[in-house]
């Protein structure tokens, strides 16, 4: 069997697939938002194909490409308000498929040391970015923001308990208590789970009117802890909650940590974008004071999926946390002074995961991203204009693209917002969903895309208005 094919056939089937994929990339606002759910039909579409013999290569690249085009919310979509899943930039693309074809393993230094040195010199990058200190903090490139949120509960634990790598949960004579806001993102609990905690122990705090995390209470719950059985571990903060775009006032929660010495971990998946604005920067104050923070490349940067980035300002923990040594790893970064990176992080086999970030900057540069982002955070502030002049009220409070609205007249009607979201979804015009704010269902769009424009927001809030005035007809 030649896996390879000849020269001639790479050629016809990497041509196939840039034709397709230049014309989904260039007409992405011609295709429906929304795929068509039709379970059994999918299922029938995949298991008619040959997967015993196989099949001709342009005939299952044809079935790929009509599948992903017809079975997806399409993302890239310049009217998809949703998630924060952009459109992927082109640099990116190619950075997969350059990784793709040279498959480098990162899990040893000598192995891939190009690869491995690029994704130190981009994490220095970050570090300084968000305003740590370079001597004394560490990173890692991660699979995603829950891996990375699960770094952070591992890093606490292992600098909270020296022998935590070698006990685990039965060596602790406390019930350590994780603590974040009930905004903040489930793969807390998921991580709890995971490392054999448990979310019972995942404290979560209510918030404000603004809808951060009520520092006073915060501050009463750990004095209130019964220190005979529990301990604090950590406080999370977010910069940035999935449903709102809610930034915690992270200083304060900075000085109580401090002031209870407990590790402050900051999920910066989304927001923490911001630290490449100049205009937007001020809003992630104090993040600098914190222990550790995730943030997500695949969010405000544009890069494909899953392009995470963990960063300490412990500069041993990360070792501490993941140092194993074995028999049949290389040796050679040893003389170097050089940490493994399989014994850096929760992944052995490594993908090159900085790659689509490095490639990034090379095309567009740090400027080219700022420029990105103040163009969407732009667009969040013509999108709020044009609600609010077309009688919808904005529910959230954030500087970020992330706009929570409904009308007045419909707030208690829990059917308002149910009917008009299924009306335009499946029309398939553009994509937003529903968020319930102290207990209000509201509408939630976010600008995700670097290509959404006034013209995508126009013709949303048309669709809104005309969805609402057939409501009330």
């Amino acid at each position: 069997m030649n896996f390879d094919f000849d020269e001639k056939q790479r050629k016809e089937i990497l041509n196939t697939v840039s034709q397709k994929i230049e014309h989904f990339y260039t007409n992405t606002k011609d295709y429906s938002t929304t795929p068509e759910l039709n379970l059994q039909e999918i299922r029938n579409i995949i298991e008619s194909e040959n997967l015993v013999s196989g099949t001709e290569p342009n005939k299952a690249i044809e079935h790929i490409i009509n599948g992903l085009e017809k079975y997806s919310v399409h993302t890239p979509h310049p009217k998809y308000f949703g998630l924060f899943n952009p459109r992927a930039n082109f640099a990116g693309i190619i950075a997969d498929f350059i990784t793709a074809s040279y498959n480098p393993q990162l899990a040893a230094w000598s192995h891939a040391p190009f690869a491995v040195e690029v994704e130190a010199h981009v994490i220095n990058q970050f570090i300084e970015k968000f305003g740590l200190n370079s001597k004394k903090s560490d990173g890692v490139f991660t699979t995603g923001g829950a891996e990375a949120n699960l770094t952070a509960v591992l890093s606490a634990l292992n600098n909270k308990y020296p022998d935590f790598a070698k006990n685990g949960m039965f060596g602790l004579d406390k019930k350590p208590v994780i603590f974040c806001s009930q905004e903040a993102h489930h793969s807390v609990q998921k991580a709890a789970k995971i490392v054999g905690l448990g979310y019972e122990f995942v404290k979560t705090i209510p918030t404000t009117k603004d809808l951060k995390i009520d520092t006073d209470l915060l501050e009463k719950e750990i004095k209130n802890l019964n220190n005979s059985t529990h301990s604090p571990l950590m406080v999370i903060g977010t910069a940035g909650t999935t449903g709102t775009g809610t930034i915690d006032d992270l200083e304060e929660i900075s000085k109580i940590c401090k002031t209870h010495n407990i590790w402050f971990h900051i999920d910066a998946a989304y927001g923490g974008g911001a630290v490449l604005s100049s205009n937007l920067k001020h809003i992630l104050k104090g993040i600098s004071a914190s222990d550790s923070i995730t943030f997500d490349a695949h969010k405000w940067m544009s890069v494909p999926m899953g392009t995470s980035v963990f960063l300490t300002s412990h500069q041993e923990i990360l070792n501490k946390t993941f140092r194993i040594t074995t028999e049949y790893m290389p040796k050679e970064a040893n003389e170097l002074e050089i940490v493994e990176p399989f014994s850096h992080s929760i992944q052995w086999s490594r993908r090159f995961i900085g790659l689509k970030v490095y490639l990034s900057l090379l095309f567009y540069g740090w400027n080219g991203y700022e420029k990105v982002i103040n163009h969407q955070a732009k667009m969040g502030e013509y999108l709020r204009t044009k609600l609010t002049e077309n009688n919808w009220i904005i529910k959230n409070s954030t500087e970020l693209p992330v706009i929570c609205f409904t009308d007045q007249k419909f707030e208690s009607d829990l059917n308002f917002t149910k009917t008009i979201l299924d009306n335009i979804l499946t029309r398939g015009n553009s994509w937003i969903s529903v968020y319930p704010i102290k207990n209000v269902p509201t509408f939630r769009a976010c600008i995700t895309n670097y290509n959404t424009t006034e013209t995508e927001i126009d013709e949303l809030i048309e669709e809104l208005n005309k969805e609402r005035k057939a409501y009330q007809d």
